[in-house]
């Protein structure tokens, strides 16, 4: 059993540090322990079953920022505190350096600009550490060092995806990324329907289990051929899926009589599958077979049955026709949700013993939906998010990623019952329609910077039906279209519309 403990310069900074239990260790290869968090006053001790060193994952209060996700660098264990303002500070000017020095041997060179930040953030750092005995003034400083820290690693993200963008724009007239969104309930019409067509490249229709076979052995799929007609017609690339949503409510409520009998309940799941992609065989050519699949909550499945079953409708999927393209999607992808010791695999980890069968996996989606809970991803910077998708592309798999973020937080009675929009405290300013936009304003020319990535996906069109996400909508309750509605079409013409002037005489 290892313990390691941070102290904070009083009691009373607590108040404010609500999301202390959420915190959770992790190691240097990026696997997440199962954390217990206890506080004594103005020290918290972080428990974990290995005694090796562990890197802590906090939510920290950062001017202009909110409370991002900070992590220490690996600390081993001992007696004495460490000072959490300091290894938090100590860590964020590591993870920038070290991001530097990746960058540069990919040809990118930070500007004397950034380089001044940089050293003032090291100065104050090491000011904060020389001050043996003045807590109060050592945690100031370092405070002031993590903010200014935050700051220079947006600043640095930025100027890379910038940097990356101009280069590949200079290659092709059409970015090798498409723009897709999920049409939940909908079959657009009308204005919307000038506008999703301006907008996205790709269609995504649900072929959701739970909505065409709500009573079994009942199939209605009038919605799902509905949208594929429209998508036909209107010459979209369609997706399909997911066929299985292994979130909780995420199947037909009458499996629950098989969950004893994982067989049958294989034999019923794969029956669907089956049933579904001989429907469309010829129409559909890209398949989300299974969502969710690491985190769970369907039924009473085992990480071990989850495993086995999308191994199992992979290899039916693959009988159906072997040329289709296979997705599965994984939320929660940093692994927060692993803290609380139910999970065995990291969702990498769960992908690659996928990915290693050899039964077909072509692509993998990551849903990066911040600003909910309890199955929300937690708070990250720019940097952050650059670094979860360089690492998952070590599987060598394309990357599809799905964003969604909320307008609001006032109460979507459409939006499914286990999700709720966290406290806002959380980010820089309170949920609305701007914060919306600017969320993806961050993080767009960051993926579309990204070489593994192959397609950008927007989580939901409306608020106006039944939808997974509270408030996360293109569309508002009322039918009208957001503000990251207009700025996804401005992107959309921009990236993938835009001939470089370099190109224009040719």
């Amino acid at each position: 059993m290892g313990i390691t403990r941070f102290r904070i310069p009083s009691a009373q900074s607590f108040e404010d540090f609500s999301d202390v239990y959420r915190a959770y260790l992790s190691g240097f290869d990026g696997r997440i322990f199962a954390t217990r968090v206890e506080v004594d006053g103005a020290v918290v001790a972080f428990e974990k079953f290995s005694r090796e060193s562990a890197k802590l994952n906090v939510a920290w209060p950062v001017k202009g920022m909110g409370k991002p996700v900070l992590r220490t660098t690996s600390l081993s264990e001992k007696e004495e505190p460490y000072v959490l303002p300091v290894e938090l500070a100590r860590g964020k000017i590591s993870q920038i350096r070290d991001q530097f020095s990746i960058w540069s041997l990919q040809g990118f060179q930070i500007s004397e600009d950034i380089s001044s930040r940089d050293r003032e953030c090291f100065r104050l750092f090491s000011q904060a550490i020389a001050l043996g005995d003045d807590l109060l003034e050592m945690c100031r400083l370092a405070d002031l060092a993590i903010q200014k820290a935050c700051g220079v690693a947006e600043l640095m993200t930025k100027a890379y995806a910038q940097h990356t963008l101009e280069r590949l724009k200079n290659k092709t007239t059409r970015l090798p990324v498409s723009l897709g969104c999920h049409l939940g309930e909908l079959v657009p019409s009308g204005e919307l329907e000038e506008k999703f067509c301006e907008t996205f490249d790709v269609a995504i229709v649900p072929v959701d289990w739970k909505n065409i076979e709500p009573n079994e052995g009942q199939c209605n799929w009038s919605r799902p051929d509905e949208q594929l007609d429209w998508c036909q017609k209107k010459q979209l690339l369609v997706h399909g899926g997911p066929l299985l949503n292994l979130s909780p409510q995420g199947l037909p409520d009458w499996l629950w009589k098989w969950e004893q009998d994982f067989r049958s309940l294989q034999s019923i799941v794969c029956d669907f599958v089956e049933t579904a992609m001989t429907r469309y065989c010829g129409s559909i050519r890209h398949w989300e077979i299974c969502s969710r699949v690491n985190t769970g909550g369907a039924l009473t499945l085992t990480e071990e049955d989850r495993l086995s079953l999308v191994a199992r409708t992979l290899e039916v999927a693959r009988q159906v026709d072997e040329d289709l393209q296979f997705n599965i999607r994984i939320d929660q992808t940093w692994g927060e949700y692993q803290a609380r010791g139910q999970h065995r695999l990291s969702p990498i980890q769960f992908v690659d013993a996928l990915a290693r069968s050899g039964l077909g996996l072509t692509g993998v989606s990551l849903e990066l939906a911040q600003g909910f809970q309890p199955r929300g991803s937690y708070s990250y910077d720019t940097l952050e998010f650059s670094r979860l998708i360089d690492h998952w592309s070590l599987l060598n798999l394309p990357l599809t990623v799905v964003l969604a973020f909320p307008s609001g937080d006032e109460v979507d009675p459409l939006s499914n019952s286990d999700l709720e929009v966290e406290n806002s405290s959380l980010w820089n300013s309170p949920w609305s329609e701007d914060l919306q936009a600017a969320w993806l304003d961050e993080l767009v020319p960051l993926i579309l910077a990204k070489d593994a990535v192959v397609r950008i996906e927007w989580a939901q069109l409306t608020d106006q039906s039944a939808h997974y996400y509270p408030n996360a909508g293109l569309i508002d309750p009322r039918g009208n279209a957001k503000q990251i509605f207009k700025k996804l079409c401005r992107y959309h013409q921009s990236y993938w519309e835009t001939i470089p002037k370099s190109q224009e005489s040719t």
